[in-house]
Formats: structure tokens, sequence, C-alpha cells
């Protein structure tokens, strides 16, 4: 018989983040939680499985007993990867007409939870809006509660920032073979190849995002998309990735020059570098995250790229599941979240000018200490020219 793998973290870790979120449930009156986000089913328990695009929910109440409801395929995924008691994981049945939200009702029921306060996460990509209509019309009066959970992973405790800095480590050896691979007559997936063999090599798993890849006019691209083209004597080369470790991820965004750069270049990236350093500058615990935003907005419009910057320019990392890698909320203009020691964020700065046909990108992963950030890579920020 052989023995299951162990949850990626030990019994005391889920212990302080149980007692966490069920304090959090007393300060917002709540007896339950219903969760949706794979995220907050695996920072709870450690349940891991890609099973959130179906039916499935957790449900937390104000003692600390948790309760999986999912299909049969991930049985023995939740007995497998989580600290969930398995006779506190149940099947929903399937057959033509099935509701697993009724089935959601009467073990919320069993739970002695009827007519109680209950929270429920809606903003995630574990609930579709149709499973969502199916879920009020079995329990109404569910309490909208997405930021319960979500709130309380921003803030890393040192067994998750561990994660965060092997998952960096990844990200720069990812870049390191990015770099190594990458030049004229190369083909782009060659390169994504051996990225993604620096990361799983290392350990890690497919991050909760694609990457972005995309080179010559499509390196002013922000998304991945499919199709890949070999490289020409002179290019460029934009590229956003992350490592995951344990499910936890700290991206980084670059764009490479190939051949010969421009004098547009330069004074795009020298942007991008001021605006970056601003940006570090800007985030403090107990700040607005405003103010990164308009660090940001104020370097790009002094230099004349106002045109050309985006909307937002970075976000909170930490655990992520497919399709994105984001933990919000975004650094945006106006945006009054406060910041927190013990917070990870990527910062991205990214200037696409349409006009010039020319693209340039600078970003990574910082950790927030009590005076300011740590960057986790080990790469500098100067121009990449292969």
């Amino acid at each position: 018989m052989f023995a299951a793998s162990p949850p990626m973290f030990d019994l005391a870790e889920y212990t302080a983040r149980t007692q966490r979120a069920t304090n959090a449930m007393a300060a917002a009156d709540l007896d339950a939680i219903v969760l949706f986000a794979p995220e907050s089913h695996y920072w709870l328990t450690g349940y891991d499985t890609f099973g959130f695009a179906m039916f499935q929910a957790m449900v937390l109440d104000a003692d600390g007993r948790v309760d999986l409801l999912t299909r049969l395929p991930d049985l023995r995924q939740a007995q497998n990867t989580s600290v969930i008691p398995h006779d506190c994981i149940h099947v929903w049945p399937e057959y033509a007409g099935a509701d697993p939200a009724a089935d959601l009702a009467r073990l919320i029921e069993e739970m002695g939870l009827a007519g109680k306060r209950i929270g429920v996460e809606t903003r995630t990509a574990g609930l579709s809006h149709w499973n969502g209509q199916r879920v009020d019309r079995a329990l109404p009066g569910l309490i909208e509660a997405s930021d319960l959970i979500a709130g309380l992973r921003w803030l890393k405790s040192p067994a998750e920032v561990v994660q965060i800095r092997r998952a960096a480590q990844m990200t720069d050896a990812a870049l390191d073979a990015a770099l190594a691979t990458a030049g004229p007559g190369v083909f782009e997936g060659d390169i994504h190849a051996a990225m993604q063999s620096a990361i799983l090599s290392m350990g890690g798993e497919p991050a909760g995002n694609e990457t972005v890849i995309g080179s010559g006019s499509n390196a002013l691209l922000c998304r991945s998309f499919a199709g890949r083209r070999h490289l020409e004597t002179t290019d460029q080369l934009t590229l956003e990735w992350s490592g995951s470790a344990a499910r936890y991820h700290a991206a980084a965004m670059r764009t490479i020059v190939v051949g010969a750069v421009s004098d547009q270049q330069r004074a795009m990236h020298a942007a991008c570098q001021e605006a970056l350093e601003a940006c570090e500058a800007a985030i403090r615990p107990g700040r607005p995250m405003a103010e990164v935003y308009d660090a940001h907005a104020a370097v790009f419009d002094a230099r004349g790229l106002s045109h050309a910057r985006l909307q937002a320019c970075g976000y909170g990392m930490g655990i992520a599941y497919n399709p994105i890698w984001v933990e919000f909320p975004m650094f945006y203009a106006g945006n009054p979240t406060l910041m927190h020691e013990g917070q990870a964020f990527f910062l991205h700065m990214i200037v696409m000018d349409s006009d010039a046909g020319l693209a340039m990108t600078l970003g990574h992963t910082v950790l927030v200490g009590a005076d300011g950030v740590e960057r986790l890579s080990c790469h500098d920020t100067g121009l990449l020219q292969v």
C-alpha cells in the first residue's frame, strides 16, 4: 500500500489559518461561510485540484469544522492532498437532472446551519453564473463575503513566504533559460519550452496564468495567444511568466531586444526603470495602493509616454489557480486599499507604443517589509539584449 502525499504545510499551519478564518467570521457576524474559490480551499485545507471547473463547495462553520462537497473524481484528490477529515468529504451524485446546489443545501442543514447567517464567495472562477443561480435558488439569503478569506490570504505567514521565495528562484531560472535560448532565427516555442523546463525541473508546477510570449508586433500584447513565430535578426520579445511553488507565484515581465537597440528603446527602458523604482519607494505599510499607481503614472507622463502606459501597474501575488495568477485588488487610480507588511506584490511597468511599434516592459515580485520592499529576483533591471 502506497502512502498518500502529505499536504504542502504542516497541521499547525492549517490550524492557525482556520483560527484566523473563524475569527474573521465572528467579526463579520457569520455562523458559516460557503467557499467556492479554489485558492480558499487550498489555503484553508491544502485541497488541490482543478475540479473547481465543475460544481464543488467547501463549508466552514464557526467552530472550525470544514466539509467539502465535490464530484467523485475528486474524492481521492481531497483525501490525498488535504487535511479534511475523510468523513467530512461528500460526493454529490451525478445523473441526468442532478442538482448539486440542492445537495449543498442538504449538507448545510445536516451541519445544523439551516436558518443561520451564512456567507458565500461569489467573486471567483470557481463559481459560474449558472451554478451561482442554482445556489441562490437552493440557499436564498446567503451573505456576500468574497473578501473574507481573500483578505486573510493577503498577509503571508513565514511558511508561505518560503514558497514565494522558491517561486521567485524558479522565475529567475526561467529568465536565464530564455536568455540562453533566444536569438535571431529562434522559434518562440523553443524559448517557451526552455522556460517551462527550468521551472518544472525545480519542482514547480504550471502557473495559474499562461506565459505571455510575443515578438515583433505581438510584443505589444499583454495576453497569451495561439501561434508561434521565429525571431528576426532585429526584433523584440516580450515575456510575462511566473514560477509556481506549492501554488504560490512570483511573476516577472521583461522585454528582450533582439539585435541592435534603438535610442527610443533605451529611453523607454529608462522610463520603466525609473517608474519601477518610484513604485517600490511608494510601497509602505499603511499607505493606499493608489499612491503606487500615481508614482508609476507620474514618471511615464513626465517622459511623454502617457499614451503608451496602462491603467494598472501591478497586483498581489500568492496562491493562484487558472485562469489567472492575480491576487486582487490591483494598483490603479484611486484605490484606497491599504498595504501591509507581509504582502507580496508583482509590479509591472509596461509601455506599448502602437505608433512606433515598440514595446518595453520591466517587472518583478517584491515582498513588503516594515520599512519598504525587498526585491525577490536576483536579476537586475538592466536592459536585456541578445
